[in-house]
Parts: C-alpha cells; sequence; structure tokens
C-alpha cells in the first residue's frame, strides 16, 4: 500500500491555484476535465517532486473543483485520503473480514471507499490497471456515505 493524495474541495480554480502555487510554492503536476461528472481535479506537487516520476513523488494534492456551485460547511471541502493497493479485492475482503464496512465496493475492479471510525473516507485505488469485475462486489450496493 502507498499513500497517493489528499483531496480538498475548492469553490475558485484561480484563487485556489494562487494560494497553492503562487504563495504556498506547489506545482500543478496534472489536470482532468470530467464533463459528465461536472468537475474538474487538479494535482499538485511540491515543488522538490515535479521532475520525479508518479511512483517516486511524495503524495499530492487534488484539488477539486465541481462545476456545480456548492457551499462546503462542515468539513465537505475536505475529501479524502487515496491509498494504491495490490489487489483491491483483497484488501476489501480482508478489511471485511475484520469488520470494516466497505461503503463503495469495487464494482469496477479499480476504485472502494472505507470510512475511518472518526468518518474520514478514504478511498482504495487499484494499482495498475483495473480487475475484471467479479461477485461478490460487482452486484454489491454502496453503504452510508462515503
Amino acid at each position: 500500500m502507498r499513500y497517493l493524495h489528499t483531496m480538498v474541495r475548492v469553490r475558485d480554480i484561480d484563487e485556489s491555484l494562487d494560494f497553492y502555487c503562487n504563495k504556498f510554492g506547489l506545482k500543478e503536476v496534472r489536470r482532468t476535465e470530467n464533463e459528465k461528472g461536472r468537475f474538474t481535479l487538479i494535482f499538485l506537487a511540491a515543488s522538490e517532486d515535479e521532475t520525479r516520476s508518479a511512483a517516486e513523488r511524495a503524495p499530492e494534492l487534488e484539488l477539486t473543483y465541481n462545476w456545480d456551485p456548492e457551499e462546503y460547511t462542515g468539513g465537505r471541502n475536505f475529501g479524502h485520503l487515496a491509498y494504491v493497493v495490490d489487489d483491491i479485492y483483497k484488501t476489501c475482503q480482508d478489511l471485511s473480514d475484520k469488520g470494516v464496512v466497505i461503503n463503495r465496493p469495487p464494482r469496477d475492479g479499480n476504485m472502494a471507499f472505507i470510512r475511518s471510525p472518526d468518518g474520514i473516507s478514504i478511498e482504495l485505488i487499484q494499482k495498475g490497471s483495473a480487475l475484471a469485475p467479479q461477485e461478490p462486489w460487482l452486484s454489491m450496493p454502496n453503504t452510508g456515505s462515503w
């Protein structure tokens, strides 16, 4: 398992990039626009990590901008922690066997979410390509919020 990034939601991309990049010194390393989901993801790295490969970088900061305005209250702007795992199905099964609720099962063989006892969302991402969808995960519904 390797820690990947922390995600925070932002209300204004330009204002946020001015703070995180121009003032704080982080560097934008990649950006994704998702028209269907109506959001933009911007990944930032520390200046020393900018030229390193993704595998060598320290954890990144993911800025998530939702195109539809939303007022963030009660920590809603903090999104989740993210870890890459060698086998998402095995990891989820191990967690489930230990009593951890899989809030968003890995139906796609690529991503799942769990929550800490304090309600912090943790994203689990399959290392490399997604695994072929398989039961019981494929038909398992979401549980609670993630």
